[in-house]
């Protein structure tokens, strides 16, 4: 009951008024009908950006100003942005029709589950670890992993802006504006976990929001990874010497390094310059991409890369060991994302993408052998012998970080008019990953397994002793694991994004209702298995459906910013955050695109 106090005309302001504030801030979880699809994002940023007076006079805090680094090792002449009007690169979207009420009733009701669980996990960390890089989802603790600069709140930036919740946001960018980037809770500062966390982080939340504070830290943060790249080469070191790099001193090159490392810093550096006008950063980059490009065809599988590479002698030939998952997954991911960023105006990312996607193809997916024979594709690792035929030799161990693959087909394969990318070998990758999932008794996929592969795409029936034989052959096989697995080689739960990531990014790419379907049941699992008193956890072993699960007192912040925001997304209606005007980083951070003319030249 309204209090009486002055009278009737009093008591129906203040219920037109709480009526207007409950419309204004419900906004974000209204079920979306047939004709409001097209409004969600113009309506979600109305309600985050407007009247923003509260963050517009933030003043950054930070001790140490890196743009006045003195470097050793100046870069000479910069390279610039290529100039030029972006070219129409075809849609990247399906064109979905209308939805029906009860399918949008359906479909909301399953993203306001996903909101609520991500609102408990940040309540939480706001409660138990505000400032700190990570919550420790058992214990209720903290600890700092990433240079100690609060990595799940600059991570979760846009995910908070994504999901509606404008009075979180607001507050989690008034408390970046107090990061000190001038101090390191740690002697060295990796480059790629600061890269796509922190600067990927930043820089979306500032294309969304436009807050000015947030592009005041991105540079402050890229000029700091500057200094990563003040070396006798150019090249950019794995972890930077936090007293030298701000003394000017010249950094010293490790002598081996994953090629996800150096090959997964192109996008944000890039980015930073787009919406700087500075082409210092994009230089940095530029350089090193060079030396991937030349090598790209002169290693020992040609098109890709082995997972170790040096820097320090611009090596990215020689190796044996080959991947497209662990140690190199985003390197391969930025090629076709960084030809969408640049607005087609550099050729040699189609050049290299294309290179790298029919190679992976002959080298590391396989079709498994199957009781019910299903036709889909798991992706291995690959090595080449030191014989005289440089044989290669494909080893049938799949893991979770692969999964990202099926999306990146999907993605170049509408980039670069390629359906077969999409509709065959993009959708079979992701079903691969969705298998995956579906088989294990808990509904979640393990970090690492082995299945039997046929020597056929075409045909691969299923042959019980035969499965046996192979499954005998693997020291870790063990009888409880589902028919086609014969092994679970790490059988624990990250709170991984990559599966539900393809999942989100073939569903947007082809409108096909099964990954939707297919997301809802991941998310069920997940949200079942992790759970935790005070948010989610890693799981220990995924593939005896035992619960509560044993769990790690343990979660990234990409379960904040990836893995949460993919299964929100994939739920929301397809003008949220549409890949035809974003693209997104490998940790889910969405970048916008540069504009070109609209185009409507068929697939």
């Amino acid at each position: 009951m309204l209090p009486q106090r002055r009278g009737r005309r009093t008591t129906l302001i203040a219920l037109v008024v709480l009526v207007a504030l409950f419309y204004y801030f419900s906004f974000p979880t209204r079920t979306q009908t047939q004709g409001s699809l097209a409004s969600e994002s113009i309506l979600l940023e109305r309600h985050m950006n407007s009247n923003s007076g509260r963050t517009s006079s933030l003043k950054s805090n930070s001790s140490f100003d890196w743009s006045k680094v003195k470097f050793k090792h100046p870069p000479g002449r910069l390279r610039t942005l290529p100039s030029g009007r972006p070219v129409s690169l075809p849609p990247v979207q399906y064109s979905f029709p209308p939805e029906t009420p009860t399918a949008a009733k359906t479909r909301e009701a399953r993203r306001l589950q996903v909101k609520a669980l991500f609102r408990k996990n940040w309540a939480s960390y706001r409660k138990y670890a505000w400032m700190k890089d990570a919550l420790q989802p058992i214990s209720a603790e903290y600890k700092d992993q990433f240079s100690g600069w609060a990595a799940t709140l600059v991570d979760s930036l846009d995910t908070l802006w994504i999901m509606g919740l404008r009075y979180e946001f607001d507050e989690a960018v008034t408390a970046v504006a107090n990061i000190d980037f001038g101090k390191s809770s740690t002697a060295t500062v990796n480059m790629f976990e600061v890269n796509i966390r922190y600067l990927g982080g930043l820089l979306a939340a500032y294309d969304l929001s436009k807050r000015k504070v947030l592009l005041t830290k991105a540079i402050e943060l890229g000029d700091l990874l500057y200094t990563g790249y003040n070396t006798a080469n150019r090249m950019p070191v794995d972890f930077i010497n936090f007293e030298s790099a701000q003394a000017g001193e010249g950094l010293v090159v490790e002598s081996s390094v994953v090629a996800a490392s150096p090959g997964t810093l192109s996008m944000e550096m890039t980015h930073l310059s787009q919406v700087t006008g500075d082409p210092k950063y994009y230089d940095a980059v530029s350089r090193v991409m060079d030396v991937f490009e030349k090598g790209q065809q002169f290693t020992k599988i040609g098109g890709l890369w082995p997972i170790y590479v040096s820097m320090s002698h611009q090596d990215v030939v020689n190796g044996s060991y080959f991947s497209i998952a662990g140690g190199i997954d985003s390197l391969y991911e930025y090629l076709p994302k960084m030809h969408a960023l640049l607005g087609g105006l550099e050729p040699r990312y189609q050049t290299m993408s294309e290179a790298f996607i029919e190679a992976a193809n002959k080298t590391f997916f396989f079709r498994p052998m199957l009781p019910a024979e299903e036709d889909l594709l798991m992706i291995g690792t690959a090595r080449v012998e030191d014989d005289a035929k440089n044989t290669v030799v494909m080893d049938p161990e799949s893991e979770h970080l692969g999964c990202f693959v099926g999306g990146v087909y999907s993605l170049a394969g509408r980039l670069f008019r390629r359906p077969e990318w999409v509709y065959d070998l993009g959708y079979k990758l992701t079903q691969g990953c969705v298998y995956a999932y579906r088989s294990m008794p808990t509904g979640i996929m393990p970090e690492r397994y082995n299945m039997a592969p046929c020597s056929s795409r075409t045909s691969c029936p299923w042959n019980e002793t035969k499965f046996v034989e192979e499954a005998k052959k693997q020291p870790l096989w063990a009888s409880h694991l589902p028919k086609g697995f014969t092994t679970a080689r790490d059988p624990r739960y990250l709170l991984r994004p990559e599966a539900i990531e393809s999942v989100f990014v073939m569903y947007r790419t082809t409108g096909r209702k099964e990954f939707q379907e297919a997301a809802w049941d991941m998310f069920v699992s997940v949200a079942n298995g992790t759970e935790t008193k005070y948010a989610n956890a890693a799981v220990l072993d995924v593939t005896k459906a035992v619960y509560p699960l044993p769990q790690e007192d343990y979660m990234e912040s990409f379960w904040l910013a990836e893995t949460l925001k993919y299964f929100y997304l994939v739920f929301s209606p397809p003008d949220l955050i549409s890949l035809d005007d974003y693209v997104l980083n490998t940790e889910a951070h969405p970048f916008r695109r540069p504009k070109a003319a609209a185009t409507s030249r068929p697939l």
